[in-house]
């Protein structure tokens, strides 16, 4: 008689394709779910964010991060507040409907102010490894805000803001109020934020940008080209190029 113990194997049949047809539709909800209440797909428009996101990247957004946390899904999401340095996905407050991505600079109470261009947070230097500045150009506004007071001459065309932005001035800083982030764009020479148009309200502020799951090279004015001719055009461009000219590189980068 052997010594060694025999060693039964249970082994589980495999699934049949009647079972496998049966699992799809519990699948299919909880796909649809996801795609419904928790990400949203996000395509980058603008050059504002370069080099950290690029024009024609197609983003998830996890629109329920930032959101408040409710009781029947408060255990299973991780729910939290806007942090500086957050990239954040947000509806413009100057145009609306209009769908912006920033980096949220200053949260409520901070103290924010630019000297050459160098962003001062509560009075301490930021070091900032994602910041841009690509034209090379000088603006005084720009880059000494809020030292010099906005106007059209400065791109500052937004006449509510020219007349606010003094109400939050605490001696050399503009002060971030309750419920407002105050965003900037990574590519600060060129990117139109926070400076021009004001804070952004908690209320409109969508979700945080987690990965890029498709980037393809795309003209810097291609989001204004409405007519459906364009569309299509440039729907043909890309089933034409759609190997030479997707950035495989950036597929499935975490927006940090």
């Amino acid at each position: 008689m052997s010594n060694q113990e025999e060693v039964i194997v249970d082994e589980k049949p495999p699934e049949t394709m009647v079972e496998f047809l049966a699992s799809l539709p519990g699948l299919l909800v909880v796909v649809l779910f996801i795609m419904t209440f928790v990400l949203q797909n996000f395509e980058i428009p603008s050059s504002s964010m370069e080099d950290t996101l690029l024009i024609g990247d197609h983003l998830f957004v996890n629109r329920e991060q930032f959101a408040p946390p409710t009781r029947w899904m408060g255990p299973l999401m991780p729910y939290r507040d806007i942090r500086r340095n957050d990239v954040a996905v947000f509806l413009s407050s100057e145009q609306p409907g209009l769908f912006l991505v920033k980096r949220i600079i200053g949260i409520p109470g901070d103290h924010i102010r630019l000297r050459d261009g160098v962003v001062y947070r509560n009075r301490e230097k930021l070091d900032e490894p994602y910041a841009r500045h690509k034209l090379g150009d000088y603006n005084p506004y720009r880059d000494n805000f809020p030292a010099v007071p906005p106007s059209e001459m400065y791109g500052v065309r937004n006449k509510q803001w020219q007349q606010e932005m003094p109400l939050h001035l605490e001696g050399d800083d503009i002060v971030v109020p309750p419920d407002n982030y105050f965003a900037m764009g990574d590519n600060r020479d060129v990117s139109y934020d926070s400076r021009f148009w004001g804070f952004v309200p908690r209320k409109n502020v969508i979700g945080r940008p987690l990965f890029i799951y498709w980037s393809f090279v795309t003209p810097e004015d291609q989001y204004q080209m409405r007519s459906a001719g364009d569309r299509m055009g440039f729907l043909a461009h890309i089933v034409i190029h759609f190997l030479d000219e997707t950035r495989w590189s950036r597929t499935l980068r975490i927006v940090r």
